[in-house]
C-alpha cells in the first residue's frame, strides 16, 4: 500500500470508469449527425508537452514519418487552453474534430474535474479520438493493478518483451514478436518501467516475464473505458533506444486508427568506395597513415607491411556477389575506374580484380567516385600539418579547376559506359566529399564546383553526414546526399589493425591512446585497449551494428558508406552487415522488408520531406477525412505522403486505382492528386 500513496503523490488522480466500452471507430458520428453528415476528422495530432523526454520522442516520430502535429507546452503560462472551441467546430454546418490522435504525458496532466480535462473527455468520446499516454506507472486508474498485486517497477535493462496475439493482430503486426530493451552498460541503467497485471478493458500488446516474480505483465496496452480509449505506456524510453523504435511505428498507427498523413520504412543502404582503387594501410607502430598528409615520411615500424595498399582480389569480388546473393542485398560499388587504369599499368597490363568485377557487373549499383579520386577543393598546400589552401598571388584562394572537376566526373562515365556498367549519371560522390566545404580549412564550396556538376548532369552529390547532416543545394541544380561514415575504417583490412587504430583513438594517453577522447565532449574513452586479436569481434562489430540498426529504425534513408578495403584480406565489413541483417530478421515480419535504394532515390526522398515540411510548416497544407472519403490538398507540385489501410483506393477522373505500395501490413506513398482533379482523393476500404 506504501507504493500506491508514493505513486498517488507523484501523480495526479483522474476520476475515471474501469467498465470496458467498445471500439469507438474514426467515422463515429457526432452526437445528433446522421450518416449524411458523418463528422469531418482532420488528419492533424495534438501533442499536449509537459517537457519530458517520453513526449519528445513522439513528436520525434510523427515529425520523421511527416505527419502534421499541434503542439500545446503545459509550461507556456501562454498557452491556449483546451476548451470545446480549440477542439471542434462545425465546416459548412457539418461537426469537425480537429485532432485525430491525442497525445498527452501521462493519463491526467490537467487534474480530475478541470475544465480543460472535462473538454477533452467529451471531445475524445464524441469523436472517437484515441489518445495515447506517454508514460505512466501502474494503477487500476489506467486499467492496470498495482504493481506490489504480483507485478514490478524498477529497472528494465535487458528484458525480453513480447508482442502479444492482440498486439500482433493489432497496430503491432509489422513485428516478428520478440525484442530486447537495451543494455549497454552494465553500470549505467538505461531502462525503467512498471510490469502489471491488466484489469477488465485493457488489452495488453506487449508483456515481459515480470522480473522475480512468476507470469507476465504488461508495458504497453490499451484501455478501453467511459466510451474512450487510451494507449498506456508504463515504461521510461527516448527517442533514440531501441525499445522505442520498434514500437514507435504501432504507437502511430494506433493514435491514427491507421489513416495519417506521413509515412515511414526501414532504410538500408550501404556504398563501398574506391573500388578498383587501392587503399592506403595504418601503421601501427607510427599511429598514422603513411601517405596521408600528417603521417610524415619514413618507414613503417607496425607489424603489418605498410607499403602494401589494401585492394580487393578477384576472390574478394567473387564472394562479393555470393555474399549479395545470399542475403538478398545490393552493395553500392563506388569507383575510381581511373585507379584501377594506374594499378594496371604498374602491375604488368593484367588485373584479375577489374576483370571478375565485370564479369559480375549486373550484381551491384555502380556510383561514380571521380576517375582518379582528385581532391576537387582547394589547391592543397601540403607544406603545413594540417593542410591549408594554396594563395594566388593576389592572396585569393586557388580552386581545382572546373575543366579538372568535369574530367574527372565525365571520364569515370565514359569509362563505365564503355565498359558495359550500367550508372546513373545524376549521381556522384567525389573523393573525400572534396570540392564541398571542408572545415576548418575550406569553409565554402569551391565556386567551380556547382557549375562542374551542372554540365555533367548530376543532381546528386554525396556530402559526410558527420560534417553535414542536412541536404543542401550546390551549385543552381544539385542536392547534397548525406552518408553516414561507417566506423569500419578505410586503412585497415584484418581486425587486427581495426582494433589498433580503434584503440589509439578511443583509449586515453595513459593507456597508450591519442588522448583525443579524453577532450572530445561527442566521445567516450574505453576503460581499458582493446585486445587486438578479439576486440574487433567482441566489441566493435556490436557497437558498429547497433549504431546502424538504429539508423534503420529511426526512418532515416541516408546511405552509410565503408570502403574497399573492409571487402579484402579478412572482410571486415562483412560481420557487422551480418549483425544489422540478422538483428532486423529477428524483429521485423516479411511484409516489413529493409528498404535498399540507390543514391537519386534516397535524394529524391529527402528532398521530398523538405518539400512537405516546408508546407506544413507554413499552413499550407489541408487534409480530412469524412466517412471513408480522405481528402487533401497541399502547394502545387507538393508530393503528399499519406499512409492508409490495404484496400485503399485513389480516386481518379473517372473510377479509381490501388493507391500507393504494400508496408508493414499497409498503403503507402508520396502521393498526387490524378489528372483534373483539385486534391488527392482516398476511398478507404
Amino acid at each position: 500500500m506504501a507504493q500506491r500513496a508514493l505513486r498517488a503523490r507523484r501523480r495526479r488522480a483522474v476520476a475515471v470508469t474501469t467498465t470496458a466500452a467498445a471500439l469507438i471507430a474514426l467515422t463515429t458520428a457526432a452526437p445528433g449527425a446522421s450518416a449524411a453528415t458523418d463528422p469531418r476528422i482532420d488528419l492533424r495530432v495534438l501533442v499536449v508537452d509537459d517537457g519530458g523526454g517520453q513526449v519528445g520522442a513522439l513528436t520525434a516520430q510523427l515529425r520523421s514519418e511527416g505527419v502534421p502535429y499541434t503542439r500545446v507546452d503545459l509550461n507556456d503560462p501562454g498557452r491556449p487552453a483546451l476548451t470545446a472551441a480549440f477542439l471542434d467546430d462545425t465546416v459548412n454546418g457539418r461537426p469537425r474534430a480537429k485532432f485525430q490522435g491525442v497525445v498527452l504525458p501521462d493519463e491526467a496532466p490537467f487534474g480530475a474535474g478541470s475544465a480543460e480535462w472535462t473538454a477533452l473527455e467529451t471531445y475524445e468520446r464524441t469523436y472517437g479520438i484515441p489518445q495515447v499516454d506517454a508514460s505512466t506507472w501502474a494503477h487500476p486508474e489506467v486499467g492496470l493493478d498495482y504493481t506490489d498485486q504480483g507485478g514490478y517497477n524498477g529497472g528494465l535493462d535487458g528484458s525480453a518483451a513480447t508482442v502479444t496475439a492482440a498486439g500482433k493482430a493489432g497496430p503491432f503486426g509489422y513485428l516478428n514478436g520478440a525484442f530486447s530493451f537495451e543494455d549497454n552498460s552494465p553500470s549505467v541503467q538505461e531502462s525503467y518501467g512498471f510490469v502489471a497485471r491488466p484489469r477488465t478493458g485493457f488489452t495488453s500488446y506487449v508483456d515481459v516475464p515480470v522480473p522475480g516474480g512468476t507470469g507476465t505483465g504488461s508495458l504497453l496496452g490499451e484501455y478501453a473505458h467511459d466510451g474512450r480509449r487510451e494507449l498506456v505506456l508504463t515504461f521510461a524510453y527516448n527517442q533514440y533506444q531501441q525499445q522505442f523504435r520498434v514500437l514507435a511505428r504501432g504507437i502511430v498507427e494506433w493514435l491514427t486508427q491507421g489513416v495519417h498523413l506521413g509515412q515511414a520504412r526501414n532504410y538500408l543502404a550501404v556504398h563501398v568506395d574506391d573500388v578498383f582503387a587501392p587503399d592506403a594501410r595504418w601503421d601501427s607502430g607510427r599511429n598514422c597513415t603513411p601517405g596521408d598528409i600528417d603521417c610524415g615520411t619514413g618507414t613503417g615500424t607496425g607489424t603489418a607491411d605498410t607499403t602494401t595498399p589494401i585492394r580487393m582480389t578477384a576472390d574478394d569480388a567473387r564472394y562479393a556477389a555470393s555474399w549479395e546473393q545470399s542475403h538478398g542485398f545490393t552493395l553500392d560499388m563506388v569507383f575510381n575506374a581511373g585507379a584501377g587504369e594506374e594499378w594496371k599499368s604498374e602491375h604488368g597490363g593484367t588485373d584479375a580484380l577489374t576483370t571478375q568485377l565485370l564479369a559480375d557487373r549486373a550484381k551491384f549499383r555502380w556510383v561514380n567516385h571521380t576517375y582518379t579520386h582528385l581532391f576537387l577543393g582547394c589547391v592543397q598546400d601540403t607544406s603545413t600539418v594540417p593542410w591549408s589552401c594554396a594563395r594566388n598571388t593576389d592572396g585569393s584562394t586557388r580552386w581545382v579547376s572546373r575543366s579538372d572537376i568535369s574530367g574527372e566526373i565525365s571520364d569515370n562515365d565514359n569509362w563505365a559506359l564503355l565498359h558495359g556498367l550500367s550508372t546513373d549519371r545524376s549521381e556522384l560522390v567525389t573523393g573525400e566529399h572534396s570540392g564541398l566545404k571542408t572545415l576548418p580549412q575550406q569553409p565554402q564550396d569551391n565556386p567551380d564546383l556547382g557549375p562542374a556538376l551542372a554540365a555533367n548532369g548530376v543532381k546528386w552529390t554525396a556530402s559526410d553526414n558527420s560534417r553535414e547532416s542536412a541536404q543542401r543545394t550546390v551549385g543552381t541544380g544539385t542536392l547534397t546526399v548525406p552518408r553516414y561514415p561507417m566506423n569500419v575504417y578505410y586503412n585497415v583490412g584484418t581486425k587486427a589493425e581495426m582494433a589498433d587504430e580503434y584503440n589509439w583513438i578511443y583509449t586515453s594517453r595513459a593507456d597508450g591512446g591519442s588522448g583525443v577522447c579524453e577532450n572530445n565532449p561527442t566521445s567516450t574513452c574505453l576503460p581499458q585497449p582493446l585486445d587486438t586479436a578479439t576486440g574487433y569481434t567482441d566489441h566493435i562489430v556490436p557497437a558498429e551494428a547497433r549504431t546502424d540498426l538504429g539508423h534503420v529504425l529511426a526512418n532515416d534513408p541516408r546511405p552509410h558508406y565503408a570502403h574497399q578495403s573492409n571487402l579484402a584480406e579478412d572482410r571486415i565489413l562483412y560481420p557487422v552487415l551480418d549483425r544489422v541483417l540478422a538483428d532486423y530478421q529477428a524483429l521485423f515480419a516479411a511484409d516489413t522488408p529493409i528498404v535498399n535504394l540507390r543514391q537519386s532515390a534516397i535524394g529524391a526522398e529527402l528532398q521530398n520531406r523538405a518539400v512537405w515540411q516546408t508546407a506544413l510548416d507554413s499552413g499550407k497544407v489541408t487534409a480530412y477525412r469524412i466517412g471513408d472519403t480522405v481528402t487533401v490538398t497541399a502547394p502545387s507540385g507538393t508530393r503528399i505522403p499519406v499512409t492508409a489501410p490495404e484496400g485503399t483506393r485513389q480516386q481518379l477522373l473517372l473510377g479509381t486505382t490501388t493507391f500507393g505500395t504494400a508496408y508493414a501490413g499497409e498503403r503507402s506513398a508520396w502521393g498526387t492528386p490524378a489528372l483534373l482533379q483539385p486534391a488527392l482523393t482516398l476511398k478507404l476500404p
